[in-house]
């Protein structure tokens, strides 16, 4: 939610810096007051296009922040075949999960699916290796489960049960 108001700052300080241009301009008092109005039209406008934009998912192409990430793990995906498939991605070092969509590819639906049958087979997680690597041939883009982790080491008894060792609370009861 951080991003949306940084972004909304940062589009109003470019329309205020234009409209203020505009203001002071050598102009008619009638294109002043268009940019005026303009630049109050303009700001309840893109804020509500930008807090839209927060319920849609990403198309996967458009993520080129985040581009050289090695994997991401799928927590929820829904297929739309012969339109898309949508992803709810959880990524290290941010806190929200994110949605994106992915083009339509039969090849890809059916190693997502794959991937999730095994994943709750074994108990574990859908990872996706390069996620975001814009490329136009996505063969290279797997969907995978992870191993099940290895079962914790059983501990060791440190004392052999079997030997009995007398307890010293039973002094007063040695012979003299």
């Amino acid at each position: 939610m951080i991003d949306l108001f940084m972004l909304f700052a940062v589009l109003t300080a470019l329309v205020a810096i234009l409209a203020n241009i505009a203001l002071w301009s050598p102009r008619r008092l009638r294109v002043k007051l268009g940019a005026l109005a303009t630049l109050m039209l303009f700001l309840p406008i893109s804020y509500a296009s930008l807090s839209e934009m927060l319920s849609r998912p990403k198309p996967i192409e458009y993520e080129w922040s985040r581009q050289d990430l090695a994997e991401a793990t799928v927590l929820s995906s829904r297929l739309e075949e012969g339109k898309a498939i949508y992803l709810w991605l959880g990524i290290e070092g941010i806190r929200e999960p994110r949605a994106y969509v992915l083009p339509w590819d039969e090849q890809m639906a059916r190693r997502l699916h794959g991937a999730q049958r095994a994943a709750e087979e074994n108990g574990t997680r859908v990872q996706m290796r390069l996620p975001f690597e814009n490329s136009q041939d996505r063969r290279d883009q797997l969907f995978y489960a992870t191993p099940q982790p290895p079962a914790p080491l059983k501990e060791s008894p440190t004392e052999n049960p079997l030997n009995f060792q007398r307890s010293q609370s039973g002094e007063g009861n040695e012979a003299n």
